[in-house]
């Protein structure tokens, strides 16, 4: 080869490499262009999905041709929009796309279902879950859960059925959804197959003796009572803790168990070296109300935990006696984690008002309202007489905290809470005024209602609706106590007042007071003062995109361990 010929060479492939770079450059701006275009064709798909569920605007155009989009995740967002929507005409899309060709928009639709809770697709279900093609593993287990969640006799039937073997789910490994149909059996209730579930408490698998136990235990049924027992001694720690939750003694007495006995052996795991059995066995333990039980729990109140020092103080608060006594006037008097010593405080308050009353002063003294707070919440664990303290105290949280906790331990129209409830219907706190108007609401008396309707009115400048929420229930327990009360309410009240601007209070009427819903109208669609270019961004940052950088985050500051950054997955949550 001459110097020439090998210079012309070189030359072309110098000239050449440029023209590579060009032409991979021009390639990967045009992918890009393409990427991005199909970005904003998901946007504009999306976002009117995300603006109709935060209306709670059920649109049967927008999510029929939703269901039908190329792109799963459109698909997957309307079905899951639907769902949270709650309109019974998204029924028929969403069991649609429990055939979808994607597992993921699969899973979102039995989820939507079960949101939806509508008796129409619980048909539609069992023959998926029992037909062909079978369902894959993840949408077979939520399709379980929608059923327990719709509930009902079928529901209840179904399950029965699988669990006895007469039904067979068509799953090439069905123990999945076998597996939360015994978890999830507790939502049925009186349809719960509960004769089926038994003999799973006893299964090889612990993994489904604790669903077992769970379920059952939600359920308080007598005959698991001599299995829960058992429970108690099983190997899992899972299984042990939740049988020790289950055994309060109202439950050890419908079972027709022996209280004493029950009691004892929920002490003894007490000591367990699982700290989850630990603290369920001392929050099962205070309801046994029993001070013999209380030496038991001592090493309990200085456990390496402090959950499981919390969880112990507030058993002796509830077991009482000279033992629990010492220990927590102890506990509420020296220097410790807030939270260990408000458990303490409070349980004295229960335990021994003398004792309480020689620990309470620097609590109700201290410039933290947290402290008082814990202070309020002792006062009202005995007859805090007809004009507590805490009800001047000059935050009124710790005046919330305490009416609250007075109201817990004097159920029913008592006349001293009710005196102090109705002094209360005019404060300037939303917090307190809510609580108040639900003590007053007990007693549904006619009087009530000038000031209750006043209370009522002073609730539109609140940022939250409880107040309102609560001055209406006790209205409407007033209108329910006589046909001249019913007169008198809509004469004074509903006759004379105006459409609510908060939705919220619009669908508590369409809920519980059908006349008040008539003459306020429908509380959807909601007006969410967003422009459709809001959901726009949002689906960008959150949907397509879902830039980490993006997502929301909680920070939580904790005593021992300082501030915990949590990060929501907001578009992988259900």
């Amino acid at each position: 080869m001459s110097r020439n010929a090998g210079s012309t060479i070189i030359t072309k492939l110098l000239a050449v490499i440029p023209l590579c770079s060009l032409c991979l450059c021009g390639e990967s701006l045009g992918g890009a262009g393409r990427l991005a275009a199909q970005e904003e064709a998901l946007v504009e798909q999306i976002a009117p999905l995300i603006a109709a569920e935060d209306a709670r605007d059920f649109k049967p155009d927008l999510f029929g041709r939703s269901i039908l989009a190329s792109d799963s995740l459109v698909r997957g967002t309307a079905a899951l929009s639907a769902g949270r929507i709650g309109d019974f005409r998204a029924t028929p899309l969403l069991i649609k796309l429990l055939a979808d060709p994607d597992s993921t928009v699969r899973v979102r639709a039995a989820f939507a279902l079960g949101l939806l809770r509508d008796t129409a697709a619980i048909q539609p279900l069992i023959d998926q879950l029992t037909g062909l093609p079978a369902l894959d593993a993840a949408t077979a287990v939520e399709a379980i859960a929608a059923l327990a969640k719709t509930g009902g006799p079928g529901s209840g039937a179904f399950f029965a059925s699988v669990l006895s073997g007469k039904a067979v789910l068509t799953q090439s490994d069905p123990q999945p959804a076998r597996a939360e149909i015994v978890l999830q059996s507790w939502r049925l209730g009186r349809n719960a197959p509960v004769t089926s579930l038994l003999p799973f408490m006893d299964d090889t698998s612990s993994g489904v003796r604790w669903r077992a136990v769970f379920a059952l235990g939600r359920l308080h049924d007598p005959g698991a009572a001599q299995r829960m027992l058992r429970a108690l001694r099983d190997p899992d720690d899972l299984t042990r803790s939740l049988a020790a939750r289950a055994l309060t003694r109202g439950y050890a007495e419908q079972a027709h168990l022996a209280p004493g006995t029950v009691g004892d052996l929920i002490a003894r795991l007490a000591s367990d070296d699982n700290p989850q059995v630990r603290i369920n066995a001392l929050t099962t333990l205070g309801s046994y109300r029993d001070s013999a039980l209380a030496k038991q729990v001592v090493p309990q109140l200085h456990d390496a935990l402090p959950n499981v020092q919390v969880a112990a103080a507030e058993a002796m608060g509830k077991l009482g006696g000279t033992e629990a006594v010492k220990e927590l006037s102890h506990l509420a008097g020296q220097k410790g984690l807030f939270a260990v010593r408000r458990a303490a405080l409070v349980g004295l308050g229960a335990a021994d008002s003398a004792a309480f009353a020689g620990a309470v002063g620097p609590w109700k003294q201290s410039a933290d309202w947290r402290q008082r707070a814990a202070a309020a919440e002792g006062t009202a664990a005995r007859a805090p007489g007809a004009n507590p303290w805490f009800l001047s105290d000059r935050d009124a949280r710790v005046i919330a905290t305490g009416l609250q906790a007075w109201s817990v331990k004097a159920p029913g129209p008592d006349p001293a809470i009710l005196a102090a409830s109705r002094r209360l219907l005019g404060h300037s706190d939303a917090g307190v005024r809510s609580v108040a108007a639900d003590i007053v609401s007990r007693a549904g008396d006619v009087a009530d209602l000038p000031a209750l309707i006043a209370t009522y009115g002073h609730t539109g400048r609140d940022s939250f609706p409880d107040a309102a929420l609560s001055a209406l229930n006790a209205i409407l327990a007033i209108r329910k106590s006589g046909a001249a009360a019913l007169g008198r309410v809509d004469r004074e009240f509903l006759q004379t007042s105006s459409r609510p601007a908060d939705f919220l209070i619009r669908r508590w009427a369409e809920e519980n007071w059908p006349e008040a819903a008539a003459r306020w109208g429908s509380p959807y669609p909601v007006a969410t003062g967003r422009a459709m270019q809001d959901y726009r961004d949002l689906v960008r940052a959150y949907v397509v995109r879902a830039d980490s950088l993006a997502r929301p985050k909680v920070t939580i500051e904790t005593e021992q361990r300082g501030p915990v950054e949590i990060e929501l997955l907001g578009p992988d949550a259900p």
